[in-house]
């Protein structure tokens, strides 16, 4: 296998990795990620996301969030944003609240209907109708961001097929997205797949793996089916009789999300995405797996 998520002349380097957080609701969840973001910060990602709830739900404190970690640590967030239930207007305002506070990455989506995942998606009447339109707002507002688009290896549950759904990536890397971060998947051939669908078309920006280490099968579970992502048997299979068990369950996920990361390295790939559930455990045992070191600098 030669095909790499990378274009064609990158060599090979020390892997890149970033690392996806969502807003605490709470002060005991803000402690707990900022425990998380403290124990994974020495590990030098080149960026940490930060989530936006459906409709700007969590607005508020995913600003707050990303200002703290600006504010607090030498990290680089990149602050997603959506398009649903929100006017060109609103989002333009948001767009440039971050870049205001210093913000020079966003993750531009969609995101999921108002009424869930598996209902009908509207666009606001006076909003961007689709992510590719949100990328090109972006741009046009200030060119200095950088944006990174998501991207679906067993294509997005509401593609009619797979051309379409590469049709919809093509749109938002003509409108300026440099970087697509996948949906979550168990199984590497389907990313290799993808990938060869991909550069098919000409399209050469990374497409950065998505690694979801199952810190809870049951969890992993209802994601998957809202997500449109399969859950192999094999998956199931070791996690069986597991529940009641915490402690051999992450042994179990450790060393599954270790090896899907290890094989996707051996075959080129050089950045991983990282879904972290605000828990540093998993995903520093898997860096470290993969040749990562603390810096010191960044430890002190």
């Amino acid at each position: 296998m030669t095909e790499t998520a990378f274009p064609a002349g990158a060599t090979a380097r020390r892997p890149q990795i970033s690392f996806e957080f969502f807003p605490p609701k709470t002060a005991d969840m803000e402690a707990g990620l900022w425990q998380t973001i403290q124990r994974l910060a020495p590990l030098c990602p080149s960026f940490v996301s930060v989530t936006y709830g459906a409709g700007g739900s969590t607005r508020e404190r995913t600003h707050a969030t990303i200002t703290r970690i600006l504010a607090e640590t030498d990290l680089l967030p990149a602050a997603h944003l959506t398009c649903v239930g929100a006017g060109r207007g609103e989002i333009d305002d948001v767009i440039s609240h971050y870049h205001q506070a210093g913000v020079r990455h966003i993750v531009a989506l969609r995101g999921d209907p108002a009424g869930g995942p598996g209902t009908p998606y509207a666009a606001h009447p006076d909003g961007y109708r689709s992510s590719a339109e949100l990328v090109a707002g972006i741009k046009r507002l200030h060119p200095d961001i950088e944006v990174s688009v998501s991207a679906y290896p067993e294509k997005h549950p509401e593609s009619r097929d797979f051309d379409a759904d590469i049709d919809g990536l093509k749109a938002k890397v003509d409108a300026g997205a440099s970087r697509a971060i996948t949906q979550f998947f168990f199984d590497n051939d389907l990313y290799w797949r993808y990938l060869d669908r991909v550069r098919a078309r000409g399209i050469d920006i990374p497409i950065v793996p998505g690694i979801l280490p199952v810190q809870n099968f049951k969890q992993a579970r209802g994601f998957a089916g809202r997500a449109g992502a399969s859950l192999p048997d094999w998956l199931a299979d070791k996690f069986e009789g597991l529940d009641d068990d915490p402690e051999t369950r992450k042994l179990v996920a450790a060393t599954v999300a270790a090896g899907q990361v290890q094989n996707l390295a051996k075959h080129g790939v050089d950045a991983f995405h990282f879904y972290t559930m605000n828990r540093a455990d998993l995903v520093f045992a898997i860096s470290h797996l993969l040749g990562l070191r603390p810096s010191a600098q960044q430890a002190a």
